[in-house]
């Protein structure tokens, strides 16, 4: 038997839309969670990383300001 897949919640529990900003699954993905097979929270699990890949800022990195 394989290892549990833990749960990609950190705690930080905001929907944007049907989507949580903080571990990228979908409200429907949430819900069901407790409910599904390996093979489908490892698949939630991957596109959840994508979901907040896509989410993420791209950050520039800020220009050194003079000081006067």
């Amino acid at each position: 038997m394989g290892k549990e897949i833990e749960s990609p919640c950190v705690s930080v529990c905001r929907l944007r839309g049907d989507l949580c900003v903080g571990c990228g699954r979908t409200l429907e993905e949430i819900r069901h969670w407790k409910a599904m097979k390996r093979p489908e929270k490892m698949a939630t699990v991957k596109h959840a990383d994508q979901r907040l890949k896509k989410m993420a800022p791209t950050s520039k990195p800020m220009a050194p300001t003079e000081e006067t």
